[in-house]
Formats: structure tokens, C-alpha cells, sequence
């Protein structure tokens, strides 16, 4: 390219990043044509995300720019999950579709299992007991909306808990002298809440973090003050990151050490009427044709995005775990391999073939330290959540016009078929479609079967 058609370049780029939905997606249109002309190239790989988070929920990316990200790292297949809202849906398709990488749409919120025997459990929800994520993939584009009106209340719900929330945050840093974080103007203008995001505590924490970074700067003085004023002891790398004034990931990584540690001191348990029964969850995803999965998290040691701290979860009882999902009605289990031993998943993948549970992969993004990769699905173990990728892609269309063919339809040409079969032949079709016209896997699936 010349300076001046880089420079262009850099533009459409940039407006990946627009505050407008209609220019992020010209921005992807233009993009999507200077590939096909031959203009933008990129070195593929087989790697698939269903699990990015975006600007809908709490992300660096608008969905534009995180589909692009995704196909600029080689990614075949990028899915959005926001939490509580599907906001994102739309954009995330049509630029897939303009950028030329297959995609899915779902979203993911937290439920609860009080009516199991895991109630007093810590399951996978790091704040809560008896309380556990749930991602709901494969969302047929016909059926968004009544994904938006079932998630409107929990939204509403999470929104007065939120505002709760500031005002302990400000109690909790009252001597500081950083000042008061106003609700409206410092966490609800920055987010995406009035175009039917949500709004999550990485959100009252990014306040925070832009309002320390505003009165002391980056480097030293930023982690000398968090450790007199905070009393916090930081070390190993979150340390080192903070100590770099240059770090250009400074405010998700000061992020990450205010989620760590401070959080727990003003975050408020939300109520049932926030948290929403397991049961009632997975009914809801298969009555739109959706897959409601369950999000393994595992005990963790270290976190990859600095902030989790060292906590055993579910690999104590995992067996029992699994009867539970069973008997709730889970038809898939999702898990994020860089996250976990090989030894932890394997075990995961053992469990899930015993209940005849779908795996389902993804790498929830929410931080600029993220690579979209997930290099770990190239090993011989996990390969095959490449095809399952591939799958949810073909279900996501199908389902919506003929929910027949839905992947766990009772009604299916193939429902007499064992799941891995029903998989290999969802993918196969995938694979064949142009992500510029997905709504041809129809075409592609009676030559699947056969």
C-alpha cells in the first residue's frame, strides 16, 4: 500500500470502533471488499471463539471490531456472548458476514442452583454460592428479540444492584481523595445500557480505574498509592505491569487488580430476581433453538487476565456436578482450554461423552491482553471443538427457519443419530457454506446426511 491508501486503511480501521452502529459496519464492508479484491490478506489457522465478549457487555472491542480482531488472528469462526444481553448480536453477524468469517450469537448470565444439591456450593460463579454461569449459544437471528425481552428484566434487576454497588465502591474509597464515582455520568455514559447492553462490575471498576489513572498518572506512583491507600500487596507480574507507565493494556490490567482485590469489599449478592433458575434458563434457550451450556471453570491457580485469585471450585465434586446438569437439562458443556490443565479438561471431556453432553469451546475476551487465538484447539484432544464450532454455526441457521433441524431437536431428520454423528454432519455442512451467505448451509446439509 502507498502512505496514502495506509492511511485510508488506518481510518476504516478506526471506525471499527465508532460510537455508531451504521459506521462500524461500513467500516466492515469496506474491509470485507478490500479481501475480496485481494487487498487484505491474512494467515488463517483452524482456530474458532464462541466465547467473545464485547462493548455490549463490558469489552475493548465494539462487535465490528472484535470480528475483525478474530479474522485478523486466522480465526474461521468468532462468536459474541455478552453477559446478560445479546445486544451485539446483530452487528457481530453482519460484519461476520461482510468481513467473510463464519460467526455465532448467544449471550451468557448467571443462575441459580438453589433447587439442586449444589446449593451451598461455590460452582462456578467466583462471588456467589449456589449461583453458576450459563452461555446460550447458537441464537437464531429470528429469535434475538425474544432473547432481548426474556433478559430486560435481569437487566433492570442488575442495574439497581449496580447502583447499590457504586455507593459502596465510594464508601469503600471515601479516604482516598479520588472523589465520588457518579453512576450516571461515570459508568452508565461510557457503557452501551441505552441500546440494550448491560452493565457489569468490570464496569463500576473501569470507572475507578480511569478515575486513579486521571489523579496519579501510570507507573510508580500508581501502585504506591494502591498499596498505602488501598492496602493492597501487589507482586509477580500484575506488579510489573502496573510499574510500566508505557503498558498499553495499563487500564484492563489495573482492572484486573481492582476485581482481584478490592471487589469483594463493596460487590452486593444479587437476588432471584436477578438470578434466574437453571431450570427456567435452559427451558427459555430451547424454546428459541438455542444450546444452553454449562461454563466449566475448575479450581483455578493462576488467572491468564490477573483477576481471579487462586480458589477451588468444582473439580472436588465434578461427578456430582455433572448429575446435576444432567438432571437439569443441560445439553452442552463449554470450557476455555488455555484456562485449565490438560489434565483438568480430559476429565471434563470424559464426563460430558458419559452424559452425552455436547463440548463446546470459547475464550471469553474482555481485556487488550487477549490474543483471540486459542492455539491449544490445534492439539489432538481438543480438535474435535473445532467441529462442534462448526456445528453450532450450522444450528444457529438452521434452527431459526426449521427448528427441526436443530441440533437437539427431537424432530430431526437425524435426532435417531448419536450426537457426535449429528455433529460431524452439522459441521460438515458449515464448512461448505460462504460466510458471506450463511443462510446456505440449507443447501449444503441433505448432502451432509447422505
Amino acid at each position: 500500500m502507498t502512505r496514502r491508501q495506509q492511511t485510508a486503511y488506518q481510518d476504516v480501521i478506526e471506525s471499527l470502533q465508532h460510537p455508531h452502529r451504521e459506521v462500524r459496519l461500513q467500516a466492515a464492508r469496506a474491509l470485507g471488499e478490500l479481501q475480496q479484491g485481494g487487498k487484505l490478506t491474512r494467515q488463517p489457522t483452524d482456530e474458532v471463539n464462541n466465547h467473545v465478549h464485547t462493548t455490549y457487555s463490558f469489552s475493548p472491542y465494539e462487535p465490528a471490531m472484535a470480528v475483525f480482531r478474530a479474522w485478523q488472528d486466522g480465526l474461521q469462526i468468532v462468536g459474541s456472548a455478552d453477559h446478560d444481553s445479546i445486544a451485539a448480536a446483530d452487528e457481530t453477524a453482519a460484519a461476520a458476514a461482510y468481513i467473510g468469517i463464519a460467526s455465532t450469537t448467544g449471550f451468557e448470565l448467571r443462575t441459580s442452583f438453589k433447587d439442586t444439591p449444589l446449593a451451598d456450593r461455590k460452582i462456578n460463579s467466583p462471588d456467589s454460592a449456589g449461583a453458576a454461569y450459563v452461555v446460550v449459544h447458537g441464537v437464531p437471528a429470528t429469535r434475538r428479540e425474544a432473547c432481548s425481552e426474556f433478559l430486560a428484566p435481569v437487566q433492570e434487576a442488575r442495574n439497581e444492584r449496580n447502583r447499590r454497588q457504586v455507593e459502596a465502591m465510594n464508601a469503600c474509597i471515601a479516604d482516598t481523595g479520588l472523589g465520588e464515582i457518579d453512576y450516571t455520568a461515570d459508568v452508565y455514559a461510557v457503557s452501551h445500557a441505552d441500546e440494550g447492553g448491560s452493565i457489569t462490575e468490570r464496569h463500576l471498576l473501569s470507572a475507578l480505574a480511569r478515575r486513579i489513572i486521571s489523579r496519579y498518572g501510570r507507573g510508580a506512583n500508581v501502585v504506591s498509592r494502591l498499596e498505602q491507600n488501598f492496602g493492597l500487596k501487589l507482586k509477580g507480574v500484575s506488579r510489573q505491569y502496573l510499574m510500566d507507565p508505557g503498558n498499553p493494556h495499563y487500564l484492563y490490567d489495573l482492572l484486573g487488580v481492582l476485581k482481584a482485590y478490592l471487589l469483594p469489599k463493596f460487590y452486593i449478592e444479587p437476588d432471584e430476581s436477578e438470578i434466574l433458575p437453571a431450570d427456567k434458563v435452559i427451558a427459555f434457550a430451547d424454546s428459541v433453538g438455542a444450546v444452553a451450556a454449562y461454563p466449566y471453570l475448575g479450581d483455578v491457580n493462576e488467572s491468564p487476565t490477573g483477576d481471579k485469585q487462586a480458589e477451588a471450585f468444582e473439580d472436588a465434586y465434578l461427578e456430582e456436578l455433572f448429575e446435576v446438569l444432567t438432571a437439569l437439562g443441560f445439553p452442552a458443556v463449554t470450557y476455555m482450554p488455555p484456562r485449565n490443565t490438560k489434565e483438568q479438561l480430559l476429565r471434563v471431556q470424559q464426563l460430558t461423552k458419559k452424559h452425552g453432553m455436547m463440548e463446546i469451546s470459547g475464550v471469553d475476551i474482555n481485556s487488550s491482553r487477549q490474543s483471540f487465538r486459542c492455539r491449544e484447539l490445534l492439539e489432538p484432544e481438543f480438535r474435535h471443538l473445532i467441529d462442534s464450532a462448526w456445528a453450532l454455526v450450522a444450528h444457529e441457521q438452521l434452527s431459526g427457519v426449521r427448528p427441526e433441524l436443530g441440533l437437539f431437536s427431537p424432530d430431526s431428520p437425524a435426532a435417531d443419530l448419536p450426537l457426535d454423528e449429528r455433529i460431524r454432519i452439522w459441521s460438515a455442512a458449515a464448512k461448505q457454506t460462504d460466510p458471506r451467505r450463511p443462510d446456505e448451509v440449507f443447501d449444503y446439509l441433505e448432502g451432509a446426511m447422505k
